[in-house]
């Protein structure tokens, strides 16, 4: 009779497990496995890529800062005309090491260079020379423009620094100034590029690549990757024998490893 009791609840529960809210958690749990299985793909592609990349104009400082984040010492640098990478301890206390490559900033030579290193890019620290930014911040900003509209930049997007460098010379600009005039200029670039931009490599994207949000003024935050700024002197308030002022990009490269 107990068996007979139960009967009737049994055979609802037959019929709950065949009905519309099974159906319901089986597509909930694949959602779920698919979105994991994405993140880790995503995340193995990232973890692929172990480069940073030292971009920026000439004489911006990237060769110095290259030298003083490796060794921490000073030394006389002349322009670039070829890369150099060496492995980059992030911190004393973690093993985790990324490759530093810094790329030649002529004119004539970075966005062939950019072509050849930009897929394996973990993070971009793109190098501005404070004290000349006013005079240079047209060629800055052009640069800079060419690098945020590549196709394989804004796929990957990795973390970019902006380090504003040569902070030990009283004409210096501040990181906030530097900013809000590269914003300014990145606005009206996007404005008068209308036509459909070229990837590196010369190909067509298939359209022209939107830099941050239709209708919206220009700002780094409309990006896909994290953008930050940090003020930093690869000489050093205290010259050639002193240490250099990195605190803020080293912290950087330890959060980006």
């Amino acid at each position: 009779s107990m068996a007979g009791g139960l009967e009737p609840h049994l055979e609802a529960l037959r019929r709950e497990l065949h009905g519309p809210a099974v159906l319901s958690v089986l597509i909930a749990l694949i959602a779920v496995a698919v979105t994991f299985l994405i993140w880790r793909f995503v995340q193995g592609r990232r973890s692929s890529r172990k480069a940073v990349l030292l971009l920026g104009l000439c004489d911006a400082g990237k060769t110095l800062l290259f030298a003083r984040l490796l060794s921490g010492r000073y030394r006389d640098t002349q322009t670039s005309i070829t890369d150099s990478s060496a492995m980059y301890r992030v911190s004393r206390d973690k093993s985790t090491n990324v490759t530093l490559i810094d790329l030649p900033g002529h004119e004539s030579l970075r966005l062939q260079f950019l072509e050849r290193f930009k897929a394996a890019a973990r993070a971009i620290v793109f190098v501005v020379d404070s004290v000349a930014f006013q005079k240079e911040v047209k060629d800055v900003a052009e640069f800079l423009y060419q690098v945020l509209v590549d196709s394989t930049v804004l796929r990957n997007a990795p973390a970019l620094l902006i380090a504003c460098n040569k902070q030990d010379v009283t004409m210096a600009k501040s990181a906030k100034l530097i900013q809000q005039q590269l914003e300014k200029e990145l606005n009206t670039l996007r404005v008068t590029r209308s036509a459909a931009p070229t990837s590196l490599d010369g190909s067509a994207t298939g359209g022209p690549a939107q830099l941050g949000k239709k209708g919206k003024d220009f700002d780094f935050s409309q990006l896909p990757m994290k953008v930050e700024f940090v003020e930093c002197s690869a000489r050093g308030s205290k010259g050639e024998e002193g240490e250099a002022d990195l605190e803020g990009l080293e912290k950087w490269l330890v959060k980006v490893a």
